[in-house]
């Protein structure tokens, strides 16, 4: 009840501010459960990919240091977030994901690389995804990358890409990480391609 008035709420503020988003390829979402993965370029990415997905329901990882604020862990809490503690990240990190796609309807949206000034994808995903049974879904984030930014109403798009399945059965070892993460990246690279070809990220806080 609380996710569906907090989304309700935030795509009118997001609509105020720019009101210039554009969903794509929504047609290539999954029933059931899934995993949306992408490059993580903006605080408020998550915000705009749960938008794009809607009416899907999804569930988030936060740093566990968000949820020492009272009032925050519980507006974290009812947004279906749950804490993960970034250097020490622990089975959890593992664990409470799966249980939540296997025995809610609730999806996730994880990114890979942890930060969003980190370019490395991790494995974390691709486990998670197996063990739970669900697929990845890549997307990417094109628009403004600072919330000052949102004013000037520039043109704002989420892509999603064509689910990545990963057989149940099979190891995940080092080289069949690699190559899950190398699909991955291919997937971003296409969809971002797809949306625009000139379009180059820059980590704004490395410009400072």
């Amino acid at each position: 009840m609380f996710y569906s008035f907090v989304r309700v709420l935030v795509r009118g503020l997001v609509f105020i501010i720019n009101g210039n988003a554009h969903y794509l390829h929504k047609d290539r979402l999954p029933k059931g459960n899934y995993i949306l993965v992408g490059p993580h370029r903006t605080w408020f990415d998550p915000i705009y990919f749960a938008l794009a997905a809607s009416p899907k329901k999804f569930s988030f990882m936060a740093k566990r240091e968000l949820f020492k604020n009272p009032i925050l862990k519980w507006i974290l809490d009812h947004a279906n977030a749950f804490p993960v503690d970034r250097d020490h990240p622990g089975p959890s990190a593992i664990k409470k994901p799966v249980r939540i796609l296997r025995k809610s309807d609730l999806s996730l949206i994880l990114f890979p690389s942890g930060t969003r000034h980190s370019e490395q994808l991790k494995g974390g995903a691709a486990l998670i995804s197996q063990l739970s049974n669900v697929p990845l879904v890549p997307t990417v984030y094109q628009g403004p990358l600072s919330f000052k930014r949102l004013f000037t109403r520039q043109r704002i798009t989420v892509a999603f890409g064509d689910p990545i399945y990963i057989d149940r059965h099979q190891k995940l070892n080092d080289d069949a990480q690699k190559q899950i993460e190398k699909e991955m990246q291919s997937a971003f690279d296409a969809l971002d391609y797809s949306v625009n070809p000139e379009f180059k990220y820059v980590d704004v806080s490395k410009k400072k």
